[in-house]
Order: C-alpha cells, then structure tokens, then sequence
C-alpha cells in the first residue's frame, strides 16, 4: 500500500523552532538516505493515517516536498516517529527515502487468517511466537502484511518461517526453523493448582518469620548488652579516678623535696 503525504522544507531548528511548528499545527520531521538529509514540516492528520494503517511502518510514502531545489518527488519508509505520552500527538517523525531499484530490509506484520484454528476449538491455546517478519525486497513489491492460515493447527502443531509460502522476489531474513504460531495444549486443574500450590510455598512467609526472630533475638541482645557496658564503664571510671589520686600524691612529694633542698642551702 501507498500513501501520499505533503510536505514542506524548513529552514529553522532545534527545540524552540519544533514547538512553534507545532503550535501552528504541523509537524516537524527529517528525511534522510540516498546521499542527502533534508528538514521537514508535514500534516499530522496524514503522518497519523499512514500510523493506523495496517501497513504501519512498512507502508510506501509518495512525498511531495514543496521548496525543494531538486527532485519535489520522493519515496520513503516512516522509519521512526515521537508520540506525546499525555496528549497522544505526535511530536517528530523520521522518514527514509528508497530506491526503486534497489532492496531494502523492512519488518512486515503478520496476520493469522482462516478463522479459529482446529485445536483451538478443542480447547487449545493459539500463541502468536512471532508478530512481524523482516523481508528483504524491492520497494514495489513490498507486502503490506504476511498472511499465515492457521486454520488447520491441531493441539500441539506450529508453524515455522520455513512452512510459510514466499512470494516472487520477497526472501524471508528470519531463522528458518523459527515458530511463528502455535497451539498449545491447555492447562489441566491439577498443574494449574500445583503451581499456584508451589508458588504460595515459595512466597518466603515461613523466611519472613524467622528474620522476625533472628531480629527479636539480636534487639534482646542488644538489650541485655546494655548493663554490661554500663558495668564495663565504672570500673573503667574508678581506675582513672585512681590514677588522678596517685599523681596528686606524687606531685606533693615533689614539692616537698623542693622545700627540704631549699633548706639545706
């Protein structure tokens, strides 16, 4: 599928010049590849058409770039864009210009079609392995999507990128022995029950009690540590006040030579 999206060359950038352009209702947005990189404003209404599409990000883009100085007419890939996380517009988009003649490598989403498959109907849980594909083509034979019937799938069966049908001129890049989609057996009640059995035994409360413990045990430790260092400290005191006495009586005998040497003189 091709899109057709306006756009217009602008001179100005950085934050400031993106918040004007947004203000007056446009987009800002860079178109890169084939040799030159180009700045560009476009209609938002347009850019989110090209997003809702089936095709996405592997949709063809016709531009049309007013005030280009060569080559108005482009082709290009919506290889990126910014998305206000409130609000929900979006703020910036890349764009890549192709070669028509030339392959590019671009991720393709899949569609599973022929209905509700086989061993669905049994009971069976269809999983989608995969959600897109990357290809390798030229531009004009680009696939919107990869359809995939699945209708056939019994409990237990898959798909894989090998059994999937190749189009002319399209190779698939993916592990050949990659599943795409399956049907696997559903849960019976006594797995179900087993495992929500060993996942309320592996919670940790049991753990969680014996920490209690371990912390009650070490806070009466603490506790009981208390009066002992209490204790430790008053002989610790007593000893000190001991060795303050001793030097009280050693300097009165110091002074007391003094006086006799005096005497003697």
């Amino acid at each position: 599928m091709k899109f057709d999206l306006a756009a217009t060359v602008r001179e100005q950038a950085g934050k400031g010049a993106a918040r004007s352009m947004r203000r007056a209702g446009k987009v800002p947005a860079v178109l890169y590849g084939q040799g030159e990189c180009l700045m560009l404003t476009v209609n938002p209404d347009e850019l989110i058409r090209i997003l809702k599409s089936q095709a996405g990000s592997s949709a063809l883009i016709s531009l049309t770039i007013a005030g280009a100085k060569s080559n108005p007419s482009r082709t290009a890939l919506l290889r990126d864009y910014q998305v206000d996380p409130v609000s929900g517009a979006v703020l910036h988009a890349d764009l890549f210009e192709v070669s028509m003649s030339k392959p590019i490598r671009v991720k393709v989403p899949i569609q599973v079609i022929g209905g509700i498959p086989a061993g669905v109907k049994e009971g069976g849980v269809l999983h989608h392995n995969m959600r897109d594909m990357h290809v390798e083509c030229l531009p004009s034979i680009l696939p919107d999507h990869i359809e995939i019937d699945a209708s056939a799938l019994n409990i237990g069966g898959g798909i894989h990128v090998k059994d999937i049908a190749v189009r002319e001129g399209v190779r698939f890049l993916d592990d050949s022995e990659q599943m795409v989609v399956s049907v696997a057996a559903p849960m019976s009640d006594a797995k179900l029950e087993a495992l929500l059995t060993s996942a309320a035994g592996a919670a940790g409360e049991p753990e969680v009690l014996v920490k209690g413990k371990e912390a009650v045990a070490g806070s009466e430790g603490a506790a009981g540590a208390e009066p002992a260092k209490a204790g430790a400290a008053a002989p610790a005191g007593e000893a000190k006040a001991g060795e303050k006495k001793e030097g009280g009586k050693e300097a009165a005998a110091s002074k007391g030579d003094k006086k006799e040497a005096e005497k003697k003189k």
